[in-house]
């Protein structure tokens, strides 16, 4: 497999509208393992490299059949973006629709749910098979801004021969993930796309913009969905004796009684009703409330100790710790930040201080104050997982770390250097 130079410093903020054949002659020097006239920027650099080792061909891309009617009606259904639609709508169409452009929404698979905007542009997207039910993963279609941020996390604009696949060189698109406010979770992306000649360097702000408003109002609904939770709630706690709390589905609080208030528990992955060992508060009874659960505490001892903890990372976006030991098991969600910790600590059994620990994060033995602030996070998480004096995993914990098939794919959201070199 060829190695493809990758940009770095100022070469990273490659102008959009650079000329297109100047972006065909990097493109075709870099994948044929040559020296191009400039390097490509970072991020596509290093998307390039993962789709080559994907397997996608860069003329035609992958096979790329679309889902049914009934598979995309009920991916819709499922998923919080349909709250996020109106606001995107708004924000875009209108927009997109006087400039030529298309708006494409996404899961976070890479599958268009909604595609909307000029007519003559979709029968264009049409002959590229950019339909709705389509896939624009990284794993399909190589390099563009859909399936890039989705990697990523980050708000991007791929133009003209950024692109992997040669078919595509005829299109611009901007792109920003869309996250869930109550779990931090990827829901999809939002994009702008259309023809190249039409780039314009406002459209990414402008798409990254409207995303951050749809995110608050879902963020809204959240919050007004945890006063409806409240109003049930609260008279209920107020007749009880001993430590409860009501959270909604998320962990976020809505109602307390005979203990000090709390923003969010953290659940389980997989919850339900019954006894289950909740890290920060101990053995608690779990019992259903209309839009989440009522916790009983009923002891806060703690519990005999971890015996095993699985870090998993193989699974892009679906990073999780999962911790098994005589208290029972149980598994968490993992942010992107506490994926990188975790990561690390796995490499470091001996354990790391605070200032090895940010030199491995932020290339910066200074910032001490923003490690120790996440690792405080974590423990709290994790109970009894992680020591301290060095930072590290427990002395009698058993660690596995499970990596992603190609290096390439290894938590490729990161810029922490301690990934970027395991990358290598």
């Amino acid at each position: 497999m060829s190695h493809l130079p990758i940009g770095l410093g100022r070469l990273d903020t490659l102008d959009v509208r650079t000329s297109a054949h100047l972006l065909a002659a990097v493109r075709e020097a870099a994948l044929a393992g040559g020296t191009p006239p400039r390097p490509p920027r970072g991020v596509i650099g290093e998307s390039w490299h993962r789709a080559l080792s994907s397997g996608v061909d860069p003329d035609t891309g992958g096979s790329n059949p679309p889902l049914s009617t009934d598979e995309i009606e009920q991916r819709r259904q499922a998923t919080a973006l349909a709250e996020m639609l109106p606001v995107l709508r708004d924000g875009l169409v209108p927009v997109a629709d006087a400039a030529w452009h298309i708006m494409v929404v996404t899961d976070a698979d890479g599958r268009v749910l909604w595609r909307e905007g000029s007519v003559a542009v979709r029968r264009s997207a049409d002959r590229l098979g950019f339909t709705e039910g389509a896939s624009w993963s990284e794993d399909t279609v190589g390099t563009n801004a859909i399936g890039t941020a989705l990697v990523t996390r980050t708000p991007l604009q791929v133009h003209s021969a950024e692109h992997f696949v040669r078919s595509h060189h005829g299109w611009t698109c901007a792109a920003a993930p869309l996250l869930d406010p109550r779990d931090g979770r990827l829901l999809g992306v939002v994009n702008v796309s259309g023809p190249a000649a039409t780039v314009h360097p406002a459209t990414l702000s402008l798409v990254s913009a409207v995303a951050r408003v749809a995110e608050g109002e879902l963020r809204g609904r959240h919050w007004a969905a945890v006063e409806r939770l409240r109003s049930i709630a609260a008279p209920l706690l107020s007749g009880m004796k001993g430590q409860a709390l009501a959270v909604d589905r998320n962990g976020w609080t809505a109602a307390v009684t005979g203990m000090a208030p709390t923003d969010r528990v953290k659940l389980p992955v997989a919850v339900a009703a019954g006894q289950v060992w909740l890290p920060a508060l101990g053995l608690c009874a779990l019992e259903p409330l209309p839009g989440g659960w009522l916790v009983r505490v009923t002891g806060r001892e703690r519990p005999p100790g971890a015996g095993r903890v699985v870090v998993d990372v193989s699974r892009p976006g679906g990073w999780l710790v999962t911790v098994s030991g005589p208290a029972g098991g149980w598994a968490q969600q993992l942010t992107p930040r506490h994926a990188e910790l975790l990561f690390v600590l796995a490499l470091h059994p001996e354990g790391r201080t605070a200032a090895e620990l940010a030199a491995d994060l932020f290339g910066d033995p200074s910032r001490t104050v923003t490690v120790r602030a996440e690792l405080s996070r974590l423990r709290r998480n994790l109970a009894g997982v992680l020591a301290h004096r060095p930072y590290r995993f427990a002395d009698e914990v058993d660690v596995e770390l499970v990596r992603p098939r190609r290096p390439a794919d290894l938590l490729p959201h990161s810029t922490a250097p301690a990934v970027v070199a395991a990358r290598r």
